[in-house]
């Protein structure tokens, strides 16, 4: 202790407490960078309360990236792309504790009086939602999981409901259960209306100028997007059964289709996307009945499949065609109408049965955490959509979110 009146220790620059100011700053940039990257998220946070240049600095994205790409939805991929360059990465580690441990805030966005079967697609500042034979676009309100209460835009041209719909680049390529495939200009009134299928179209996909669309009439058809051929038909595949869910790869070379399995068939065939022959089926112990309702591809070589098996499977192509490198079963025994990757470790996955939303670590093989959003009645979730703070569930009669910036 210093004698009554003795002079204080002069603070050091920014605010750091010392006699004299800190080697720390004296070193480089880039060598103070490395040598704080191999600290968690704790030592981190405990940095960044000395003092007030050391919170900004220990706050710095590059920091946090190596510790965001071991969390759950925190806008990275496998590979290290980010997903959601403008949100502070520090942040987005911070909400991926809230989806471990479920604290998350419920909302319901949208009702309606009619059971339907609807679809929905996230675009930036829009959410796109399809209700019976339209689709709407409904803009989000700023800082919020909601909605604006009327939609900016409404998109019609099917005669029956729309069965599955996505966006590619400026259209929306919709199918619908009058057999039609609509092709509609998101900025504009301008559309093209096409006879696709003899029976409704009940999944369609788009990507590099090509549509891919599958339907109940055991078919699977390629079609063109280029000017001046739109619609025109370049392949059809005689599946041999009915046809639930179909992707382009990312490499565009080939298509994934998923279908009723009612058959001797594997529901998980693979497809050349320039010839339309068959490249390869996926698994060979699939039980009759067991139909692939929702596959999405999360590499050129890796995908995930769902369907009324009751099974989440993970494939890479890479390694077997035969056989899935993991699989997660529902804890409830009910089928799985859609499924959802970040890319990374999280999975997100729609149940048959009151609403359930479950949320999956790809590291473990049990639940991770489950939500009922439909209540007292029982209802699929037949799409799901998330961003790093949100999840979005469309349900028979209304669509829910879940918001995890809540504490």
């Amino acid at each position: 202790m210093g004698r009554k009146g003795s002079p204080r220790a002069p603070q050091a620059e920014g605010g750091c407490g010392a006699a004299r100011p800190s080697l720390l700053w004296a070193l480089p940039e880039e060598l103070l960078l490395l040598i704080c990257s191999y600290l968690d998220a704790r030592a981190l946070g405990r940095l960044g309360q000395v003092c007030r240049r050391l919170r900004a600095f220990a706050g710095r994205d590059p920091l946090w990236r190596r510790i965001a790409r071991g969390c759950l939805n925190a806008g990275f991929t496998r590979l290290g792309a980010d997903l959601a360059a403008g949100i502070p990465v520090k942040e987005r580690v911070k909400v991926s504790q809230n989806w471990r441990r479920g604290r998350c805030r419920r909302e319901t966005l949208l009702k309606w009086k009619r059971n339907l079967m609807p679809w929905m697609h996230l675009d930036g500042e829009y959410l796109y939602l399809s209700q019976a034979e339209d689709i709407r676009a409904y803009r989000f309100r700023p800082d919020s999981a909601g909605l604006q209460r009327h939609p900016q835009a409404i998109f019609s041209g099917h005669q029956e409901d729309v069965c599955r719909f996505v966006l590619a680049s400026s259209h929306i390529v919709s199918g619908g259960g009058d057999g039609n495939i609509v092709l509609s200009k998101v900025h504009s009134s301008f559309s093209i209306k096409f006879s696709a299928h003899e029976q409704e179209v009940n999944c369609v996909d788009c990507q590099g100028g090509i549509i891919v669309s599958g339907s109940r009439d055991r078919t699977a058809k390629v079609w063109s997007l280029s000017s001046g051929r739109a619609g025109h038909c370049l392949h059809t595949v005689q599946t041999e059964d009915r046809v639930w869910s179909i992707a382009i790869s990312p490499l565009l070379s080939s298509f994934v289709t998923g279908t009723a399995c009612c058959g001797h068939t594997s529901p998980l065939r693979i497809w050349d996307l320039e010839s339309g022959q068959l490249a390869t089926c996926l698994g060979t112990d699939f039980h009759r009945g067991a139909g692939v309702l929702d596959v999405v591809y999360e590499t050129p070589f890796t995908l995930l499949s769902c369907g009324y098996d009751t099974y989440i499977r993970s494939w890479d192509l890479r390694m077997s065609t035969r056989k899935c490198v993991m699989e997660w079963e529902e804890p409830h025994d009910s089928a799985l109408y859609c499924v959802r990757s970040d890319g990374n470790h999280m999975i997100a996955s729609g149940s048959a049965y009151y609403g359930v939303v479950r949320l999956w670590d790809k590291r473990q093989s049990r639940c991770l955490q489950s939500f009922s959003l439909s209540s007292p009645t029982s209802s699929p979730v037949y799409c799901l959509r998330f961003t790093t703070t949100y999840l979005y569930a469309a349900l028979a009669s209304a669509l829910h979110a879940l918001d995890f910036t809540a504490p």
